[in-house]
């Protein structure tokens, strides 16, 4: 069983920037899968950022790439997304979330098991 706890949400102008922080319990597997969703008002959840451990490979959803960029430390457990030139439209709760299998096509949210509470992110 895989704990998450997202941290780093908070208000900020549009243009502004934002680096949030998922620490993560348990090693991850070769395998295994991360990723960052979010949620705003009223709207489906979405994928935002996935990397694949082993692999290292990221994508990233339409209206995030060249603007977000997802990491991994495996030493210390922590899953950071940098979010850059923030637009109203980001505004939502930020959710990570892993997967003990690899994920594809990117994004399908039966694939990942654990999730943490979220943290919000306000762009205004």
């Amino acid at each position: 069983h895989v704990q998450l706890v997202e941290s780093g949400g908070g208000s900020v102008q549009p243009g502004g920037s934002l680096r949030l922080s998922c620490a993560f319990s348990g090693k991850m597997d070769t395998d295994d899968c991360l990723g960052w969703f979010r949620q705003a008002p009223g709207e489906e959840r979405e994928g935002v950022a996935q990397i694949s451990p082993a692999g290292g490979s990221k994508y990233y959803g339409p209206s995030v790439k060249d603007r977000f960029t997802i990491a991994l430390d495996n030493k210390q457990n922590i899953l950071t997304l940098q979010m850059w030139n923030l637009k109203p439209d980001d505004t939502a709760i930020y959710f990570c979330a892993s997967a003990p299998t690899s994920v594809w096509p990117p994004f399908d949210q039966k694939r990942f098991l654990y999730w943490g509470r979220g943290t919000q992110v306000t762009v205004s």
